[in-house]
């Protein structure tokens, strides 16, 4: 099979978008095969993989000890944080 026909299906922005926003409603309550389960609209799994995969990357989600999806970004902390002069980086 020739590299042009294994193509690589990208995800298109509002699927990232509802992706993102079911597990910001649903953060910590599924495993990543469950949530792609419960999503509202269907996909395929390579598709949802993709997504998770970047989302992972970019520091939005990440699994807890129970393999759980859990949203993690929080830009407004990590303002107050960074805006705080008590507080050094070492």
């Amino acid at each position: 099979m020739t590299s042009e026909a294994k193509a690589v299906h990208s995800p298109q922005l509002d699927t990232i978008l509802m992706v993102e926003s079911f597990i910001r409603e649903h953060s910590g309550e599924y495993k990543k095969r469950a949530l792609w389960e419960n999503l509202p609209k269907k996909m395929m799994y390579q598709t949802f993989s993709t997504v998770i995969s970047y989302l992972q990357d970019s520091g939005k989600i990440a699994m807890d000890a129970d393999k759980k999806v859990c949203w993690i970004y929080n830009p407004e902390l990590i303002t107050r944080y960074i805006s705080n002069n008590d507080l050094k980086i070492r």
